[in-house]
C-alpha cells in the first residue's frame, strides 16, 4: 500500500472488533509516529498505549457517553505533550501541530496494517492523565481507538450505524484552498 492508498483508505469506523494488537504492531504505530516531522526536531508527543483489560477499564469509565462503541477495541492510545516540549514562537503553539502530525502518522500506519485508528475528543481529560499516570502539566489532546473493522454494529447508536456506510462528505477543493491569495470560499463551513 502506498501512501496515496493509505489516506484514501483510513476512515473512522466505529464498528470495531477484536484484533491481535502484539508487541510488534505497538512497535509499528509507535515508530510511525517517532518519524513525524517536528519544530526544530523536538518531538514533543508522547503515547500510552492501553492493551491490558484493567488499563482499557480505567480508560472506558473516562469516555463519553456517545464513545461507548470505543469499549469494544482492543487498543486505546492517549496522545499527549506539553507545550513546553515544543516551540513557542508568538502566539503559535507548535506542540498541538507537532502531536497532530505524529498521531496522523501513526493513522496511516495502522491504516496499512488493517487496523483502524478512530481519534475522539468525547472524554474527560483529567479522568484519563490520572487513569494513565500522565504528568499534570501534559494535554490528552486525543484519544485513538483501535481495532479491526467489523460489520457487527451493535455497539453503535442507528446515526453512528449510518455513518460507517460510506465516507462523510468532504468540503470541495476550491473551500479548503487558494492560490496566491485568501478566496472568500476559504469561509465556508461543514454542515454537521
Amino acid at each position: 500500500m502506498d501512501v496515496k492508498e493509505a489516506i484514501e483508505k483510513r476512515r473512522s469506523y466505529r464498528a470495531l472488533g477484536p484484533a491481535e494488537i502484539t508487541d510488534q504492531t505497538l512497535k509499528e504505530l509507535a515508530t510511525a509516529a517517532q518519524l513525524s516531522a517536528s519544530c526544530f526536531n523536538n518531538q514533543p508527543w508522547k503515547l500510552v498505549f492501553a492493551r491490558s483489560k484493567d488499563s482499557l477499564a480505567k480508560i472506558h469509565d473516562c469516555l463519553s457517553k456517545g464513545n461507548d462503541w470505543a469499549k469494544r477495541a482492543p487498543l486505546i492510545i492517549a496522545a499527549f505533550a506539553k507545550k513546553e516540549n515544543d516551540c513557542v514562537i508568538k502566539e503559535r503553539e507548535y506542540y498541538l501541530f507537532d502531536l497532530g502530525m505524529a498521531v496522523s502518522a501513526l493513522q496511516l500506519r495502522a491504516t496499512e496494517l488493517g487496523l483502524v485508528a478512530h481519534p475522539i475528543a468525547g472524554f474527560d481529560n483529567e479522568k484519563v492523565r490520572l487513569a494513565l499516570g500522565v504528568p499534570e502539566d501534559n494535554l490528552v489532546l486525543t484519544l485513538l481507538i483501535v481495532g479491526k473493522k467489523t460489520d457487527d454494529l451493535a455497539a453503535l447508536t442507528p446515526q453512528q450505524a449510518a455513518m460507517e456506510e460510506s465516507r462523510p462528505p468532504r468540503l470541495p477543493l476550491e473551500n479548503i484552498f487558494s492560490v496566491d491569495a485568501y478566496d472568500e470560499k476559504l469561509a465556508v463551513k461543514p454542515a454537521h
